[in-house]
């Protein structure tokens, strides 16, 4: 092939850690492509998080989860204000049920010390009722941990894909890898619509994260999807609870939580089942019955609202207690592989480890003068200024006064700039994760049709198309 390739990158997965590691390789002279099997940005894995910013003070010490949370965390903190991703500093609670649950607080806190987070203390009974009034009865004690808050989970990887796309990133959506060929120094790359070359291999499919390591020639891991499912409870919910609330975590599972969201509603969750399929995004009756007996002892007011939602997400579990993040030089090939439930909190922190895994292996990294381009994403959480309450904003195009989601108060303006972005949706559930129509109370019942007419209007497909999924 005598070193004439496509693209000097090409990274396998565009979720919440290949999205990021396009970005920070946007930011120097490469070509770089992005290559999701689905249909959108960010519509598998990481579309269905509990959206915690964590601070990684539970993460086991010395491992690579531990280092690139605590890294990560500063870095989406500081991402965030930058391009306006939805985040609200509600700080955690860690709540003791009983007392061998109160008899791990102390390892808890020695551990997080030794994560370098210093900032967890001691909450004795009578503060944590003042803290959280509807709390349900019998806690023992807690730890709060401030520095935890809730973050939007839709926006980070669509700001990610925006500005890699202005960068210059050749965004392939809809495109399967079905063979990874070593050729002279690099990979040809086979998929399901053609195919391309490229120097480089990064692997960040997430739950196929394993197979694509496998057509890669190696074989370190194997991702069993681990199904969480979540309750959405209705806004009228949201003064019930002021605190991200978790409890003690087991060897398995950090657990059941009570959170607020970004949008105004509470969430309750997520179970831990290892299912046998990748696509079972399926919810059960025995999972959702869990959950209700877990919030009715955590917050038993909660029950009493209405469940606006029920969501279902897959984590990309393995065998091992740690990230799957590991370089073939000789081959070219980076794996990003095994990423949990952190990895919207680690995505910037696992991109920088990717450059410097490439910058050592002596791909010339020269930045570009321009830097990457300014962004600034969409307001879709509640402490942010909605474009329906923006009085300048609707004296300049009154679209933006234009409801048409009225759970959401979503309007004509928000979808039609949806539609004309750097990364447009390309169904309704796209739609939803970049504006928040369809996913208020009534969940399109009353609008879905005339909000699928005006994004169908605004990007040539037909209604039908939209609801169907089709491109």
């Amino acid at each position: 092939m005598g070193g004439v390739f496509d693209y000097d990158v090409a990274i396998v997965g565009a979720g919440n850690v290949g999205a990021a590691i396009a970005r920070e390789l946007a930011r120097f002279e490469v070509r770089v492509a992005l290559i999701e099997s689905g249909r959108d940005v960010g519509a598998g894995t990481s579309k269905a998080n509990t959206a915690i910013l964590h601070t990684g003070y539970d993460a086991k010490p010395e491992t690579l989860e531990a280092r690139l949370v605590a890294r990560g965390y500063a870095l989406l903190t500081a991402y965030a204000e930058e391009v306006g991703i939805p985040l609200e500093r509600t700080g955690a609670l860690l709540v003791a049920w009983d007392r061998e649950q109160l008899e791990r607080l102390p390892a808890i806190v020695e551990q997080a010390v030794r994560n370098g987070y210093d900032r967890v203390r001691f909450v004795e009974v009578d503060e944590l009722y003042v803290k959280e009034p509807s709390l349900g009865a019998g806690a023992l004690g807690a730890l709060e941990i401030p520095d935890e808050h809730v973050v939007c989970p839709f926006t980070p990887v669509l700001a990610f894909a925006t500005q890699a796309v202005l960068a210059g990133v050749d965004l392939r959506r809809g495109e399967r890898v079905t063979r990874l060929l070593r050729v002279e120094e690099g990979w040809q790359l086979e998929t399901s619509l053609s195919g391309l070359t490229a120097r480089w291999v990064i692997n960040a499919a997430g739950l196929y994260s394993d197979e694509i390591n496998r057509l890669a020639g190696h074989d370190e891991f194997t991702v069993t999807p681990r199904r969480g499912e979540l309750i959405v409870f209705d806004k009228l919910s949201r003064p019930l609870v002021r605190h991200v609330i978790l409890p003690v975590p087991t060897e398995t599972t950090k657990g059941v939580l009570v959170a607020p969201t970004v949008f105004g509603n509470v969430v309750l969750g997520p179970t831990a089942v290892d299912v046998g399929r990748k696509d079972d995004t399926s919810s059960t009756a025995e999972g959702l019955a869990y959950l209700q007996a877990q919030g009715r002892r955590i917050v038993p007011e909660l029950l009493a609202h209405e469940i606006t939602a029920v969501y279902v997400g897959l984590r990309a579990a393995t065998e091992n207690a740690d990230y799957q993040l590991f370089s073939d030089v000789g081959a070219r090939y980076i794996c990003a592989g095994g990423i949990r439930s952190t990895g919207l909190t680690s995505s910037m922190a696992i991109a920088e480890y990717v450059r410097d895994e490439l910058d050592a292996a002596g791909l010339e990294l020269r930045e570009r003068k321009e830097g990457l381009p300014v962004v600034r994403m969409p307001s879709i959480g509640e402490a942010q200024t909605r474009p329906f309450t923006d009085a300048a904003r609707i004296e300049a195009d009154p679209e933006y006064g234009r409801v048409v989601c009225f759970c959401e108060r979503v309007t004509h303006g928000e979808i039609r700039d949806s539609a004309r972005s750097v990364v447009p949706p390309v169904d309704l559930d796209g739609l939803r994760r970049r504006t928040r129509a369809l996913m208020g109370r009534c969940q399109g019942f009353f609008c879905s049709a005339h909000v699928a007419a005006l994004l169908a209007a605004e990007t040539g497909q037909t209604v039908d198309d939209l609801y169907r999924g089709r491109p």
